[in-house]
């Protein structure tokens, strides 16, 4: 049984993160959020040790190791902005850490953390969930069994509606969350990298603070891709049945099925970081940089290849930061 101590637990993805704990047979030891609207954790772990400031957070997590007890991981599910303070506090205490995408904002703190890596012996590790979905592994296997000579035309979109909310919080703000691409994007460029090998070229046509949209040239595929968090860019036929999530990847005119199968994919990326088989830093640099060149990208608007669903009307909101 190893222990784990967790960082940012009021947040939407935190219970993945203590299931994941709970169901490979481990521990949680203490946890961390200046949220105190953490009752979620009595379906867990209702004896871990929970605090609102983070210095005593600290405090206790190395009593904890001189009695004994060491936090073996450290799980990262704060704010984006955050992460990269957050990793190094877990190396610092001599623990792995497990880290919610993305892993850093930025390319060169992908550098730094190499560095800190070796400094203090210990593993940084990331949340990829995508490369274990069982439709996208066997999809992966297709193409290997087809030959990987060609390029193949991909279309990918995704949109999951976010309320008011969203503006007024730190995903709202392009400095803290990185924007559309980075905050709901990532795992799928990750996934696209993944499939289709390394990236020859990248432009963006469209970003704004409720969608972005794109080309991504990679060694194997043409990838028109459309992201967005406004419920009104939602196909027609998804909000008739009252959805308010689609997600769609068409490789040469066929439609890949993977809306299901969510559920259980942090315990398998737990599973396998247990087993020495987890993502490190070296996984998650290409989809980190292919962020940050979105990011940072001067929009060239509605030309040559673009995804059908950037012609879109666009909308405005009084909430947008950054």
């Amino acid at each position: 049984m190893k222990n784990f101590a967790l960082i940012g637990a009021a947040g939407y993805v935190a219970p993945r993160h203590m299931r994941a704990i709970r169901d490979t047979g481990n521990r949680l030891l203490a946890a961390y959020d200046p949220n105190d609207s953490v009752g979620i954790i009595d379906s867990y772990f209702p004896e871990a040790d929970f605090f609102v400031e983070f210095e005593r957070f600290d405090r206790h997590v190395e009593k904890m190791r001189r009695a004994g007890q060491p936090a073996h991981y450290v799980s990262v599910c704060s704010p984006n902005y955050l992460h990269d303070a957050h990793i190094r506090f877990g190396l610092r205490i001599g623990a792995d850490v497990v880290c919610e995408k993305p892993l850093v904002l930025n390319p060169w703190n992908v550098d730094a953390l190499r560095e800190l890596e070796e400094e203090y012996g210990r593993k940084v590790y990331t949340i990829l969930q995508l490369r274990h979905h069982p439709a996208l592994l066997a999809l992966r296997k297709k193409l290997g069994a087809n030959g990987m000579d060609r390029k193949h035309e991909v279309d990918l979109g995704y949109i999951t509606s976010r309320g008011k909310w969203y503006y007024a919080s730190w995903k709202g703000n392009l400095q803290k969350s990185g924007g559309i691409a980075t905050n709901i994007g990532i795992h799928f460029f990750d996934m696209l990298v993944w499939l289709f090998g390394p990236v020859q070229d990248n432009v963006v046509h469209l970003h704004t603070h409720d969608r972005a949209a794109g080309y991504l040239e990679l060694e194997r595929a043409r990838v028109r891709w459309f992201l967005s968090i406004n419920a009104e860019t939602l196909p027609e036929a998804v909000r008739a049945a009252g959805q308010r999530t689609w997600r769609s990847i068409t490789v040469d005119g066929e439609e890949i099925e993977f809306s299901g199968g969510f559920t259980d994919l942090h315990t398998r990326s737990y599973e396998a970081i247990l087993e020495g088989r987890g993502f490190g830093i070296e996984d998650a640099a290409t989809a980190i940089q292919i962020v940050h060149d979105i990011r940072n990208a001067r929009p060239v608007g509605l030309k040559g290849d673009y995804h059908p669903m950037a012609k879109l009307p666009l909308s405005e909101h009084p909430f947008v930061r950054g």
